[in-house]
């Protein structure tokens, strides 16, 4: 059990006491994991199907960003009522979200944010506000992209708030994005295009450290080689298919994903929502059991 000292007192008089630091025994070596449920986040294309797969999610309840109020649509269209805050149109109102369900027990088992490009947008908004005098231009805000940077700390209150929900509430967090096509810097050769969340890379960069699992939306497509360079080299193509709907879980050149879940590259969304998050959640189980295995067998 971890114990409390007291520092030295430094020899010349008058200077301030050292802070107490804590000392470590054997006892607080632990093997089990936190006990936590996984934080996600889904991007993909334009109405692939995000908010209804994610209603479908345990006890779910959506925080919707300013301008993101797809979910009232699909209900008054047929999607089954699905519990939802008022629409947050300031980065106050999506904190004070947060800290509701944090400080009151609703009985939710998921939060999801739709979306979360939104949401980096109104913090973006705040901070010009607040610290630029409202002022876009390079001589406020985007004046050498300072404003992104000094956004950061505001952002990283949000993913802490999710985690403090996460500890104090069990929930999942299930984050929503729209999809953008961004040139990707090869360090090893040419650079080339490839699809990743729509946010600005200093907090997509932080919160892509952040989460358990990033998954990319897209459909199955197979390309038919039209045209070809002297070299054989395809030079352009036709789609072909482009109805079924999959969930790609492990990082590719085309696009950003991954997991700490062991999920399989490719999750078939079926042809409904419900059964596609039969699926996903299908998915993850057999990752959790398929790493226990392996670390079994290691």
């Amino acid at each position: 059990m971890s114990t409390t000292i007291a520092a030295p007192r430094l020899p010349k008089s008058g200077q301030p006491t050292q802070p107490s630091v804590k000392r470590f025994s054997i006892a607080d070596v632990k093997a089990t994991g936190a006990g936590l449920p996984n934080r996600y986040i889904l991007y993909a294309l334009e109405k692939w199907g995000k908010t209804s797969l994610a209603a479908q999610a345990p006890k779910p309840v959506f925080i919707m960003t300013a301008g993101e109020t797809g979910l009232l649509t699909l209900i008054d269209n047929g999607l089954p009522e699905t519990p939802h805050f008022p629409e947050a149109t300031t980065w106050s109102d999506l904190l004070a979200q947060v800290n509701a369900l944090i400080e009151e027990d609703m009985g939710y088992r998921t939060l999801v944010i739709d979306t979360m490009n939104g949401a980096e947008k109104m913090c973006h908004e705040h901070v010009c506000n607040r610290d630029y005098a409202g002022d876009w231009t390079d001589k406020g805000f985007m004046g050498f992209q300072r404003g992104y940077e000094t956004s950061i700390p505001e952002w990283k209150e949000l993913l802490t708030a999710l985690d403090r929900l996460r500890a104090a509430r069990k929930m999942s967090i299930f984050m929503l994005c729209h999809t953008a096509v961004r040139n990707f810097k090869n360090p090893s050769g040419p650079d080339f295009d490839r699809y990743q969340p729509e946010m600005h890379k200093s907090s997509w960069a932080v919160t892509n450290k952040w989460v358990d699992c990033i998954l990319f939306g897209a459909y199955d497509t197979t390309v038919r080689v039209t045209e070809k360079a002297k070299d054989g080299t395809p030079t352009k193509g036709k789609g072909i298919g482009g109805q079924s709907r999959i969930i790609y879980a492990q990082r590719d050149a085309a696009f950003d994903a991954g997991s700490r879940v062991n999920l399989q590259s490719e999750i078939d969304m079926g042809s409904s929502p419900a059964e596609g998050w039969a699926n996903f959640i299908a998915a993850v189980k057999a990752g959790r059991a398929t790493g226990t295995q392996e670390v079994a067998n290691g």
